[in-house]
């Protein structure tokens, strides 16, 4: 990175985590952009480049986010299907006690909740990654454009994960600490995932050709077409 760049994100950061403290002993709703900008020491346009859309000063894992489920089933191992890849994922998500499945801590939880405008932006979040796997899924599978299968499986995986993304605020906010939770989860997350298995075990499954070692063959080996 060069020194341009780490400025930049550098000030990206810094306006990051003035908004949040505002937010957080403010209230979400109450903080304007021009407060924002006064905290970091910054123009208005300043913040509104890195971030044009206020919710997202608050929910500041975006990219990360919408594009997790995605590249998890695109980097999944040779003979991993897309659910077992998501499942893995998941669980080792929970480990580390992730922030992006919903781990923030009951101010930041109480903070989105609190906000119409915070949940109805992490709605869009959850429906943006929903449509990225589908793409995902599409892919790998070599899906034509009209077929709806990776659109129903990407609606189905993506449920689970918000169901129980808003499975670990409802406990963050009853005020259970992080190893509770994760425990929880782990078992909420295998009865989900084992529920899926019977259908799509065997769904995008990554196969590598013999004749170009790393290269990528999805194979699907479900139930279209009677197979």
């Amino acid at each position: 990175m060069g020194l341009r760049e780490m400025k930049k994100q550098q000030t990206r950061e810094n306006i990051s985590h003035q908004a949040t403290r505002l937010f957080l002993r403010h209230g979400f709703d109450r903080v304007t952009i021009a407060d924002v900008a006064a905290a970091a020491q910054v123009a208005k346009m300043t913040v509104t480049n890195y971030f044009p859309r206020k919710e997202d000063l608050a929910l500041d894992l975006h990219e990360t986010f919408v594009s997790g489920l995605a590249r998890t089933v695109a980097d999944r191992a040779p003979g991993e299907s897309a659910l077992a890849a998501l499942r893995r994922g998941f669980l080792h998500a929970v480990d580390r006690h992730d922030p992006v499945i919903g781990f923030s801590g009951a101010e930041f939880a109480r903070m989105i909740t609190d906000s119409p405008a915070l949940v109805a932006r992490l709605r869009e979040f959850h429906e943006e990654r929903e449509a990225a796997l589908a793409a995902v899924l599409a892919e790998e599978t070599g899906a034509r454009p009209d077929d709806v299968l990776p659109r129903l499986v990407a609606a189905q995986l993506g449920g689970v994960h918000r169901v129980l993304f808003q499975e670990t605020l409802r406990r963050t906010l009853d005020g259970e600490d992080g190893v509770t939770i994760a425990a929880a989860l782990t078992e909420s997350a295998r009865t989900a995932f084992d529920l899926l298995e019977p259908s799509l075990r065997d769904y995008a499954v990554f196969t590598a050709q013999p004749s170009a070692p790393g290269a990528r063959a999805p194979t699907f080996r479900g139930r279209r077409g009677g197979h």
